[in-house]
């Protein structure tokens, strides 16, 4: 079964547990049991959606095995649909895996490629009738941030993203299934990454929910540092103001290693922007 996505209310936060060694902020990785407890911690904080992810897709992460992926995503996300009924994601660009996930009880296929690394990816989305997410990158992670350029990109990003939609729909996945997802830092600059945040509503119709993962990225530390980067874990208040500028253009999905802070974030911006619906206090 399918669990649907309720965007009536608030942004959702979908709260990220790497299950491996190497994503960019140490606290984000657990692995087994750890995993399953920062997934529970995370639910209890107000996460509305649960991403498992086994590969770092950081910039100079490559490819691993399938089977290393399945050994350790796939016992995780087990243990939690046990214990919980919240829409699960899995973070892979390979069909095995993604089978495998929802073989498991994950509802969402968070794929970076777009259904482009893997050919049977798309049909497999289509025949579960699972919620994929169509995320725009320029390049491989490996390489990607090697000095990106673009000559029009907000024009560039409604290409793709044109494409990438008949090509999901071309593979009979459902309209209401999609999500949409710019790749914040996925071969993106600073000021790309600006650019994106400040025009999200001009690149992205109504038609299709927007996810937007910035949290505790490099550019974030690019920005609040002073003379250096500000390391990752310095970098929430930043993640919160950028967060804040998304949902005020339109995102519905927040990819977040804080939970509970985005929670009341998203939940705050709700009540303003639905104020006149509040009972007078």
């Amino acid at each position: 079964m399918i669990r649907d996505l309720d965007f009536s209310g608030p942004s959702l936060v979908m709260a990220i547990v790497n299950c491996n060694n190497d994503s960019f902020y140490a606290p984000s990785r657990a692995m087994g049991d750890d995993a399953l407890a920062m997934a529970l911690a995370a639910e209890k904080n107000g996460a509305s959606i649960i991403d498992f992810g086994s590969e770092s897709t950081r910039p100079g992460s490559s490819y691993i095995s399938a089977d290393e992926e399945i050994q350790k995503l796939i016992p995780v996300i087990k243990l939690f649909r046990k214990k919980s009924s919240l829409p699960i994601s899995a973070d892979t660009r390979k069909a095995i895996v993604a089978e495998a996930a929802l073989n498991a009880g994950a509802d969402i296929i968070n794929d970076i490629s777009a259904l482009t690394d893997d050919p049977k990816m798309g049909a497999l989305c289509a025949e579960r009738g699972a919620w994929i997410v169509l995320m725009h990158k320029k390049g491989m992670p490996e390489n990607m941030q090697i000095s990106p350029h673009y000559d029009h990109l907000v024009m560039e990003l409604k290409i793709f993203f044109d494409s990438a939609i008949e090509r999901a729909l071309g593979y009979g996945i459902r309209k209401e299934k999609i999500i949409l997802d710019p790749g914040i830092s996925f071969g993106k600059t600073v000021e790309d990454n600006l650019e994106i945040l400040d025009r999200l509503d001009e690149i992205f119709s109504r038609d299709y929910p927007v996810l937007v993962g910035l949290s505790r990225k490099s550019f974030i530390g690019q920005i609040c540092g002073n003379d250096d980067v500000q390391e990752a874990s310095d970098r929430l208040p930043g993640t919160l103001a950028a967060n804040a500028a998304a949902i005020m253009k339109g995102a519905k999905i927040l990819r977040v290693h804080d939970v509970k802070e985005n929670v009341d974030l998203c939940r705050v911006i709700f009540a303003i922007k639905n104020k006149k619906n509040r009972k007078k206090q």
